[in-house]
C-alpha cells in the first residue's frame, strides 16, 4: 500500500511541476506580447511627435508650450478635417 501511495505522490509531484512549467510558459508569453503592443505603440508614438516637430517646427518647445500651440489650432483643424480623417469614419 505505501509503496502505490509513494507512486501516487511522486505522480503528483511530476504532473504540478509540469502545470507549474505551463503556467510560466503562458506567463512568459503573455508578458512578450505585452511588451511586443508596448513597443509598437512607442514608436508610432515617436513617430507622429517627429512629424509634429517637422511640419509645426515645435523642436525648440517644451512639452508644455506644444500643448499650448496643439490647442490653439485644435477646435480649427477638427472642424476642418477632412471626413477620411475623422475618428467615426471607419478605416478604409
Amino acid at each position: 500500500m505505501s509503496k502505490k501511495l509513494n507512486q501516487l505522490v511522486s505522480s503528483k509531484d511530476k504532473l504540478q511541476k509540469k502545470i507549474d512549467q505551463e503556467e510560466f510558459i503562458l506567463r512568459q508569453s503573455k508578458y512578450f506580447e505585452n511588451s511586443k503592443v508596448r513597443k509598437e505603440r512607442t514608436r508610432l508614438l515617436i513617430q507622429k511627435g517627429a512629424l509634429l516637430d517637422k511640419y509645426f517646427e515645435t523642436e525648440s518647445l517644451s512639452v508644455d508650450d506644444t500643448e499650448n500651440l496643439l490647442k490653439i489650432f485644435s477646435k480649427y483643424v477638427n472642424s476642418n478635417k477632412p471626413d477620411k480623417y475623422k475618428k467615426d469614419n471607419p478605416k478604409s
